[in-house]
């Protein structure tokens, strides 16, 4: 017996509007390959953490559904690519611009 694949909604769109798709051929193509092997490409690390600061790192992530390297290696990448926000300075920028209006 074979198992049943069930789409989400996204994945539903997809297949409705797979006609409109088209192949890419060429040197495109393996431009494309080329930056999701390279997106793919992970390197094992050991570092050393505070036990409380893993402990929380791994209650997070299992409130989010996901493993905790998971958790870590998002935050780092997040840092790397300058889109780690710290909530704080967000609410004192929200502050400075609502005393100014």
């Amino acid at each position: 017996m074979r198992k049943q694949i069930r789409l989400d909604s996204f994945e539903q769109g997809i297949e409705k509007d797979i006609s409109s798709y088209t192949s890419m051929e060429g040197s495109k193509r393996a431009k494309v390959e080329q930056a999701l092997d390279k997106a793919r490409k992970t390197k094992n690390i050991n570092i050393r953490i505070n036990e409380h600061d893993l402990a929380v790192l791994k209650s997070k992530a299992a409130s989010e559904g996901i493993p905790y390297q998971t958790l870590i290696s998002s935050i780092l990448h997040k840092f790397v690519s300058d889109r780690l926000v710290d909530e704080q300075d967000i609410l004192k920028s929200m502050q400075l611009l609502e005393s100014r209006g």
